[in-house]
């Protein structure tokens, strides 16, 4: 079953910046990612920040593709998820609502901003995972 796992940011840092450090970890630890956001726009900054997140360091991803890349960024508004797509071990969620396709992932990083827009948002997700009885566990981030 799904593990879900909520990284609620308690600090003025944004959710692109706190991803690039949770995808830093994660990727490290040695598991393939896909992070969903909710725009392209939101994809192409993530895109962005990855590539100058840190300069001694290499975190190989592409946007949304069936590339053997261990990390993938995309959106609803890009191309459907092919169920092939090499990457189903850890879904981070920047979209604010709960994708279709959550299940076939091993783990679910719900990310959530300090804002209370995104809060909201979060306490539904929650209660769409607790209702269906996935586990579920709630983190507290403070900027690094």
């Amino acid at each position: 079953m799904t593990r879900i796992d909520f990284y609620q940011i308690e600090t003025n840092e944004t959710a692109a910046a706190f991803t690039c450090r949770l995808v830093d970890k994660i990727y490290h630890l040695g598991h393939r990612i896909y992070v969903h956001a909710d725009t392209m726009i939101a994809v192409e900054e993530l895109d962005e920040l990855l590539w100058s997140f840190k300069s001694d360091r290499f975190i190989p991803h592409c946007l949304l593709s069936t590339d053997d890349t261990p990390i993938h960024i995309g959106c609803d508004t890009m191309s459907a998820i092919d169920v092939s797509l090499p990457c189903d071990d850890v879904l981070i969620n920047l979209s604010g609502k709960v994708p279709d396709f959550f299940s076939r992932f091993t783990r679910v990083a719900e990310v959530v901003p300090l804002d209370q827009n995104s809060r909201d948002a979060a306490r539904q997700n929650y209660r769409f995972y607790n209702d269906r009885g996935y586990p579920l566990k709630y983190h507290r981030m403070q900027e690094a």
